[in-house]
């Protein structure tokens, strides 16, 4: 293939890692043999970039070269085949873990080196853009693997880099990944309008995702309806938010607040005196956390 292309385009040229740079004078591409090859943007039409996406995917200078297994999830979760994974199976299970990191904050590229010396194991990284992208992680037996707590705060001592995490749960089967890939990261962009963690898991997501499906005109409904007058009383409302971090303890409430525990007492029982939902219960404590997400 690459003979045939040389003849329509006599500039074409094979890079070749350690001795070739990226020339920005050319419109690079991958080929299905994860070769990276040049073309003079001065030989090219748009026509003729058109038609060479078809067959080759385009590769960014700011970009790492992609991995042969990166290339191949790539066609995965971007085929609109029901049965594209048959030609590319995983030895283990896996999971899709998005990022999205401050724009111009890091290089694609050292970003890449970074997260690769942080796991045990290699992973594969999809880049959507230059601060937005998705980590392929597989699963290991390690027990000293690194959590995306840490990670962030590697990236942030170190490098000064602001990043979100959004880690969906193990898979197994390759089947219909290309819908749980695109699902994944439509929900990955939305929950971080709700919270203001840096690391969500897919479970944690939930809620978020079912307020941002209700209609604006519910959402202020519910919201006004559960909290009542307590709507607009934010010292009251920040205190049950720290009550559901920490899972509903009292004890680590009134510690994490600088509270006596019979202050924290007394004030729920205020907020139960005055909108009749008494926060301690679960069902009472999910009811109020998702009106407090409607207010949101």
């Amino acid at each position: 293939m690459i003979n045939h292309l040389r003849k329509i385009y006599p500039s074409l040229r094979i890079y070749i890692a350690g001795i070739d740079d990226l020339d920005s004078n050319y419109k690079w591409f991958t080929t299905d043999k994860n070769e990276i090859i040049g073309i003079c943007e001065e030989e090219l039409t748009a026509k003729d970039i058109s038609l060479l996406t078809t067959f080759l995917l385009p590769h960014h200078i700011q970009f790492p070269i992609p991995t042969l297994e990166e290339k191949k999830w790539r066609e995965v979760v971007y085929s609109s085949e029901s049965n594209a994974h048959v030609e590319f199976k995983s030895s283990n299970s896996y999971r899709f873990v998005y990022f999205s990191i401050q724009k111009n904050q890091i290089d694609p590229i050292l970003f890449k080196e970074v997260i690769q010396e942080l796991f045990a194991k290699q992973v594969s990284i999809l880049w959507e853009n230059g601060h937005e992208g998705v980590i392929i992680e597989e699963q290991t037996i390690y027990e000293d693997s690194i959590s995306f707590e840490q990670i962030i705060d590697i990236l942030m001592s170190d490098l000064y880099v602001k990043i979100n995490f959004f880690v969906g749960p193990f898979k197994k089967s390759l089947k219909d990944v290309a819908q749980h890939f695109q699902s994944l990261t439509n929900v990955a962009k939305k929950v971080f309008i709700y919270s203001n963690k840096t690391v969500v898991t897919y479970i944690d997501a939930l809620p978020f995702l079912l307020i941002n499906q209700t209609e604006p005109d519910l959402r202020t409904d519910i919201s006004q309806t559960i909290l009542q007058e307590t709507l607009t009383d934010e010292e009251t409302l920040k205190m049950i938010e720290v009550f559901f971090q920490c899972n509903l303890n009292i004890s680590e409430t009134s510690k994490f607040l600088h509270m006596h525990r019979n202050s924290l007492q007394y004030r729920l029982d205020r907020f139960f005196e005055k909108t009749g939902i008494d926060v301690r219960q679960f069902h009472h404590a999910m009811t109020v956390y998702l009106a407090l997400l409607s207010r949101k």
